[in-house]
């Protein structure tokens, strides 16, 4: 009787804990930069009664830890929103949380730097996992075509804004929808979209924002972007024939492309196989596109050549010349101290240590390159001491009003005789620059067969008649 009832409590003690368990909400924490991180979230665990995300965790874009993703987009599960945190607290939220999962959600780094992640994750005794393209990517009603990169900084911008031109005079309304940036309010930031420039002052559009939208914006396109890619994709589709899908932080797309191009960088050859997600972009691509042959070695073009092949060999290759326009009068740099602002997010986690800037400067003899570092302040002075690879070059950080004064009060203290601006927008529209400036610009020209034109009606041919149009 006694080893009877000894069994029976045993017994009993098992299903209670296994109906305690079945009660329990798998516990996840999704670590990000407010990006992939709140889309993942929307798209797989919002309406997931079985999970409870407890925290996100942000890094690489300064001030958007320490706040909340709020109760209007997080949903009825989630009624006082969900607090984000700095990256560094993630082994304490897990163990105070009691987490299972957590889920790695940005991109521009190194498959070394996931991988070191991972353990801190795995010491923790949680899972890690890394989402792909079945649990998160959006089917749209019309054609979808993705352009990503290996790299910030490889081109794709210039690449994105070539192909739209091609569509556009096809004929076609094309409409961007824009990797995100929410880096403000973020239940006002749910889907934006960009027309014109009081757009963008309305909707107190960070430096890094401006430098992808505002370039379209010239051109007479209409972007959308934001933080629900559900709700901004029921708008894109109202509005465009075909949604460009233009990818950033080498990002794979929200959205399920019909045509996915893929841009490589030969200055920085190798990145192609140790950067994620950029190695599962090449994997993917359709097309590849290796910039810049220009002004990479030749070694270095075949060796990111025959690197794209062995990871896809059926995708199209597509190279192309990275060209600098110049709006202004290039001979006011000669002999002059020039100060150089380049595109902030291809500076820092992009890895490189100049841009368009520095090479018109150099091109246009200026007579010093003044470094920045001690006349920098507040946060871009501490750029510089966490981006130690940096030349004598400004990058155009603007996340917030504060930080845009902090860029100001840098240049002006530069003493600069020129500013030489490298991003894409005018920054004289955000920045206080009282100084002659130089801007520096971008596009991308093909060095042989096929074109990006060919490729895209090509395409757009095949498309229609899939889907009985002519």
């Amino acid at each position: 009787m006694k080893v009877e009832k000894v069994r029976y409590e045993v017994e009993w003690t098992e299903k209670e804990t296994e109906k305690r368990e079945e009660k329990r909400k798998h516990k996840v924490i999704i670590m990000g930069a407010a990006g992939r991180d709140f889309h993942n979230f929307n798209v797989y665990f919002r309406d997931n009664d079985k999970v409870e995300v407890v925290a996100f965790t942000a890094t690489q874009i300064p001030g958007i830890s320490k706040r909340v993703y709020p109760t209007e987009l997080a949903g009825l599960n989630y009624p006082a929103g969900i607090s984000i945190y700095p990256e560094e607290e993630l082994p304490n939220l897990i163990r105070g949380f009691d987490v299972d999962e957590v889920v790695f959600a940005y991109s521009d780094v190194s498959q070394e730097y996931v991988m070191h992640k991972a353990s801190i994750v795995l010491a923790t005794g949680a899972d890690f996992r890394l989402m792909g393209p079945k649990s998160t990517m959006l089917k749209a009603k019309v054609p979808v075509i993705s352009v990503c990169a290996v790299r910030t900084g490889a081109g794709k911008s210039p690449t994105s804004r070539a192909i739209s031109r091609i569509l556009s005079e096809k004929g076609l309304c094309v409409v961007i929808v824009r990797h995100p940036m929410p880096y403000g309010d973020l239940s006002r930031q749910a889907c934006q979209r960009f027309s014109s420039y009081e757009d963008l002052h309305k909707q107190e559009a960070t430096i890094e924002e401006r430098e992808e939208y505002e370039p379209y914006i010239e051109m007479g396109f209409t972007v959308y972007a934001g933080v629900d890619y559900k709700q901004i994709l029921l708008e894109a589709e109202k509005e465009g024939d075909v949604i460009l899908w233009d990818g950033g932080n080498n990002d794979f797309p929200f959205y399920k492309p019909d045509l996915h191009i893929v841009v490589v960088d030969p200055l920085r050859p190798g990145h192609e196989l140790r950067y994620h997600p950029g190695e599962t972009n090449v994997r993917m691509a359709d097309v590849i596109i290796i910039n810049k042959v220009d002004s990479a070695d030749e070694s270095a073009i075949k060796t990111v050549e025959r690197n794209v092949k062995s990871l896809n060999p059926d995708a199209l290759i597509v190279k192309t010349i990275s060209k600098i326009e110049i709006e202004g009068d290039g001979s006011i740099i000669k002999g002059k101290k020039a100060l150089v602002v380049e595109d902030g997010p291809t500076l820092t986690h992009g890895g490189m240590p100049y841009g368009a800037g520095t090479l018109v400067a150099k091109c246009y003899e200026a007579g010093e390159l003044i470094d920045p570092r001690e006349f920098a302040v507040g946060s871009i002075k501490e750029v510089y001491n966490v981006y130690k690879h940096l030349g004598p070059v400004l990058p155009a950080m603007g996340y917030s009003l504060e930080q845009i004064e902090e860029l100001n009060e840098t240049i002006k203290a530069s003493g600069a005789d020129v500013v030489v601006v490298g991003t894409p927008i005018d920054l004289r529209k955000v920045a206080d620059i009282k100084k002659p400036t130089v801007r520096a610009k971008y596009s991308i020209e093909e060095t042989g067969k096929p074109t990006l034109e060919e490729i895209i009606f090509q395409f757009l041919e095949v498309k229609m008649k899939k889907s009985g149009k002519e």
